[in-house]
């Protein structure tokens, strides 16, 4: 086969929850866009079964490998000359982690990157600048993850304040999803357990005072999917643009569907993704809880996150 006459990048995301690959290739001259040739993603769950006692559990761990090993297939059918691979809030505390870091690499040649908090949000913050215009106003970003999450005051120019907190899906999952669908009093004790944990956040909105709230990633991705089913929108489902406008109005209708019915009830919304049929539920009670608290109203919803933060600074050097 020829060499690509371009650089081309792969991007890997290993998240706690899913896995993303992002194939780009670079045309030249240097300031033209880079041309998407392959954006997948893998469900995982890397963190199901042993996040919150700190490892990863035996079915996920092999999840993991062989999702690098299918990763690793499309990176040599697309001749990439250049591969990044960041992994982020399960590896950065399971004792197993750097055991399963190595694997990767012995079976793959993909070195992973184990990155901190952070650098996580500060990806997450330049990614979403890619598809959001948030002009010179302060905005909360907000990042969920199933491991951790980012929450970021920002505006198009400069990051005011960060932090990567380790509340994500899964873990609220693990913590509060003792019923189905919850009960009020399991929506209470989220609630109260998050006002409690998001005490630096609340000191950080008071003094930034941000005005709206951008969301990426799956949680936010899956509320864009139910809101076009809703909206008789079908064609839109699983295809978000870069920015995604998600009323108040909409997010209470979704909020109150997701909290009332069971697993079999919200597998069958049109525009639910499977995966996240359980954990989207304590991820909205935190969305509710931030969007109440700090009183924003409405979300836009990002599709870019972080691959596309990193690919934004590679482009930069």
């Amino acid at each position: 086969m020829n060499a690509p006459r371009h650089r081309r990048l792969a991007l890997i995301d290993m998240g706690t929850n899913t896995f993303h690959l992002l194939i780009v290739e670079l045309p030249e001259p240097r300031h033209q866009e880079p041309v998407v040739l392959l954006r997948t993603k893998v469900g995982v769950k890397l963190g199901e079964g042993g996040i919150s006692r700190g490892e990863i559990a035996p079915e996920p761990y092999a999840r993991a490998l062989h999702t690098l090993a299918a990763f690793q297939e499309e990176i040599e059918l697309h001749q990439v000359t250049e591969v990044r691979a960041t992994a982020t809030s399960a590896m950065r505390v399971a004792r197993n982690g750097p055991e399963l870091v190595q694997e990767i690499f012995e079976q793959t040649g993909i070195r992973v990157e184990v990155i901190p908090g952070d650098r996580e949000a500060e990806l997450i913050a330049k990614g979403i600048r890619q598809a959001v215009p948030l002009g010179p106003a302060t905005h909360l970003l907000m990042d969920i993850g199933g491991g951790s999450v980012e929450f970021i005051l920002a505006n198009a120019d400069s990051i005011f304040w960060k932090q990567s907190f380790e509340i994500g899906a899964q873990r609220l999952l693990d913590k509060f999803f003792h019923h189905d669908p919850l009960t009020e009093a399991d929506i209470q004790a989220e609630k109260a357990y998050l006002a409690d944990v998001l005490t630096p956040l609340s000191a950080a909105i008071a003094t930034h005072a941000p005005v709206a709230l951008v969301g990426a990633s799956g949680t936010f991705d899956t509320l864009c999917d139910l809101q076009a089913a809703r909206n008789g929108q079908p064609e839109l489902v699983g295809k978000a643009a870069p920015a995604t406008t998600i009323s108040g109005a909409s997010f209470r209708a979704s909020y109150e569907q997701l909290t009332s019915l069971d697993h079999a009830g919200r597998l069958a919304l049109p525009g639910m993704t499977p995966l996240r049929a359980d954990m989207i539920v304590v991820a909205c009670v935190l969305i509710d809880f931030v969007l109440d608290t700090y009183q924003l109203s409405g979300i836009t919803a990002s599709s870019y996150a972080l691959k596309e933060g990193l690919l934004a600074e590679l482009l930069e050097g």
